[in-house]
């Protein structure tokens, strides 16, 4: 059977085919030392069996991500038409298997027993909580506003555990004037390591967005990942932010290091711009790379969410259920 080994293999090989010789220099110490102690052509197949130890074949699950319904919901001093809990009972209502509660909407007071009523509001509505969502930037140099961002990620860490979210979806950052894309990939791996063991201690994953900045293509994201050997580090795959000319042929290659998933309505092609995404094509990506978890809509265009979002669910849901992808 794969071991972590195996997964580290994969990370290293498709970040030195990303950016060449910089991502191995990006690498942690210990990172570099596990990855010289892999033996050449442990790869595997390069799916998703060889870089996580999952069972053989995939398994999606059918989620909504808060964001959804964003002009909807409360934010900072902002009030909404409705509250966290509306949509906790909503994605029961559409039939759904989990509900991903991004960090955003919650009121700035909640303590940890308004977390556990949320938990079990979704429990008792037979949802799984599929995950949260931060919203900071890791791409930042030493000093008080990137210890604010570390510090945030690390609560958040706490507060996924009371609502049960397996995962909590985290982004990079861009590249700050002046300063190379290297240069902010170390600062982005910095912060990551300051979090990763509170993340291990606690059982939640860290899953990183491809979402612009340092990670805008396929291979930039995969830099990004091989940079990190850990345990509780994955891929938070977002369909609609790939930047490049085939975004299909990125989410093939990212896909094998998802711990999570977000569809969104459109794709993106850097040669024939925007068009609405193929769930067939998406669905058979995700069962081509064995990917076994949530697949949550993130809708993000302009017709009324209480109206497009249950039509692209049932579109999501009817490719998912084509058992002949």
């Amino acid at each position: 059977m794969p071991n972590d080994s195996t997964r580290r293999e994969f990370l290293k090989r498709g970040a030195t085919a990303a950016v060449g010789t910089a991502a191995v220099g990006a690498l942690t110490p210990q990172a570099a030392a596990d990855q010289r102690a892999t033996g050449p052509g442990d790869r595997g197949s390069g799916t998703s069996k060889a870089v996580f130890d999952r069972q053989k074949g995939a398994h999606l699950k059918l989620s909504c991500c808060a964001y959804s319904f964003n002009r909807l919901l409360p934010r900072g001093n902002k009030p909404g038409k409705m509250t966290m809990a509306d949509f906790v009972d909503l994605c029961a209502r559409m039939n759904l298997d989990g509900t991903e509660l991004t960090s955003y909407y919650f009121p700035p007071d909640a303590d940890t027993g308004y977390f556990k009523r949320i938990r079990r509001r979704a429990f008792l509505n037979g949802l799984e909580v599929t995950g949260t969502a931060v919203g900071n930037t890791f791409t930042l140099p030493p000093g008080r506003e990137r210890d604010k961002q570390v510090t945030m990620v690390k609560h958040w860490i706490d507060r996924a555990v009371d609502l049960a979210a397996p995962t909590i979806r985290i982004f990079a950052g861009r590249c700050p004037k002046g300063k190379t894309i290297e240069q902010a990939r170390k600062w982005f791996i910095e912060c990551l390591e300051h979090c990763l063991p509170l993340a291990e201690k606690r059982g939640v994953f860290l899953a990183l967005e491809n979402h612009g900045g340092i990670v805008t293509t396929s291979e930039e994201t995969l830099a990004c990942l091989g940079s990190v050997a850990s345990d509780w580090f994955g891929l938070n795959l977002d369909t609609g932010n790939l930047r490049e000319p085939d975004p299909y042929a990125g989410m093939a290659k990212c896909a094998p290091l998802a711990v999570n998933v977000h569809v969104k309505v459109n794709v993106h092609s850097t040669t024939t711009g925007s068009a609405p995404a193929d769930y067939d094509r998406i669905v058979a990506i995700l069962r081509s790379a064995g990917y076994r978890g949530c697949v949550s809509l993130e809708y993000e265009a302009r017709e009324d969410p209480h109206v497009a979002v249950p039509k692209h669910l049932d579109a999501l849901r009817a490719a998912i259920n084509k058992r002949t992808l």
